[in-house]
């Protein structure tokens, strides 16, 4: 386990993962951010997410490779990124996926930030049930280039002793080393997805 300022542990393949950096012409325009570059890296998002599972490790990844694809040797740019689901919010994981999506590219639905004087805005660049082949779609706004993103997190198995310890921890018969052993299950199979990104991550461009 990595340790953070003494209190923070968390698992060590976390730091493994390659970030993501982009240009945030709202945080240079308030000052917040020099020039406006900002890095997120996997941790960030378990932090905000409250937890590191497969579908946020998913999310990371659409985003990982959506925009690479989307922009190249370009560096993304927050707040001209438009997000369209396949699927409806309510749909599975599409909320959870969403609200990832939503820290990394600024995209927000309707009650999203409306911007500074017409500039700014993350409203509406967010949205759901849209007519497209995989999960998410990522488009430029400013260019109008797009691409799809699939994540397909059934190529990792489950490890079955995984399933049978969650079924004793909902039953409360589970020791301390049961529910240990699960957590190191739980974050071993979002290791395996993460080293295996190139087989669960679908782009299209």
């Amino acid at each position: 386990m990595r340790a953070t300022l003494n209190t923070m542990h968390y698992p060590s393949f976390f730091d493994a993962v390659e970030t993501i950096k982009l240009r945030d012409p709202l945080a240079d325009f308030l000052g917040a951010l020099e020039g406006g570059m900002v890095e997120f890296s996997y941790l960030d998002v378990v932090k905000s997410t409250g937890h590191s599972c497969p579908t946020v490790a998913g999310a990371y990844l659409m985003a990982l490779y959506g925009l690479k694809a989307l922009y190249k040797e370009e560096i993304p740019v927050r707040g001209e990124i438009k997000v369209e689901f396949k699927g409806a919010s309510e749909e599975g994981v599409n909320g959870v996926i969403a609200n990832v999506l939503t820290q990394l590219t600024g995209a927000a639905t309707s009650s999203g930030f409306k911007g500074i004087a017409g500039n700014f805005a993350r409203d509406n660049l967010l949205s759901f049930q849209d007519q497209i082949d995989l999960d998410v779609k990522l488009t430029n706004i400013i260019t109008g280039k797009s691409v799809e993103v699939g994540y397909m997190p059934q190529k990792i198995a489950v490890e079955p002793l995984q399933n049978e310890l969650m079924e004793k921890i909902k039953n409360h018969s589970a020791s301390s080393e049961e529910m240990q052993l699960f957590k190191n299950l739980w974050q071993k199979r979002v290791e395996k997805i993460f080293a295996n990104a190139a087989d669960v991550i679908n782009v299209s461009a």
